[in-house]
């Protein structure tokens, strides 16, 4: 069972605000003398961001690529919300076989799928 995913980031703050948007909730932590980080627990599963040196995140299609996927109430207020924060849409809401979904990029060019939850 996959139990923690790492994110380095350029920018903690603009970070957390991304994925604050997306319903996660963080606790500030430092480990001993480590960087001070982020970390979201959703039941056994820990989302971290730390500090990471400035670079790019590979394209989504490209070998070596990470894309995140979550799940969100209503899809239209998210992408609302990133907006507002300059977050780049790189593919507006839709409706698919798999509900209605979009893909944006968060702060540090990784590809990001949200999935509206279906009731």
């Amino acid at each position: 069972m996959m139990n923690l995913i790492v994110l380095r980031a350029t920018d903690l703050e603009k970070s957390r605000a991304f994925y604050r948007a997306l319903g996660l909730e963080f606790q500030q932590e430092q480990h001993g003398t480590g960087p001070v980080h982020y970390a979201s627990i959703m039941r056994e599963f820990v989302i971290e961001i730390f500090p990471g040196k400035q670079g790019s995140a590979p394209d989504r299609r490209q070998a070596g690529a990470t894309m995140l996927g979550f799940q969100v109430e209503n899809l239209d207020i998210v992408i609302e919300t990133l907006k507002n924060i300059g977050t780049e849409i790189l593919t507006p809401p839709q409706d698919s076989q798999w509900g209605r979904q979009a893909v944006v990029q968060d702060p540090d060019g990784r590809a990001v799928e949200l999935n509206e939850k279906v009731i």
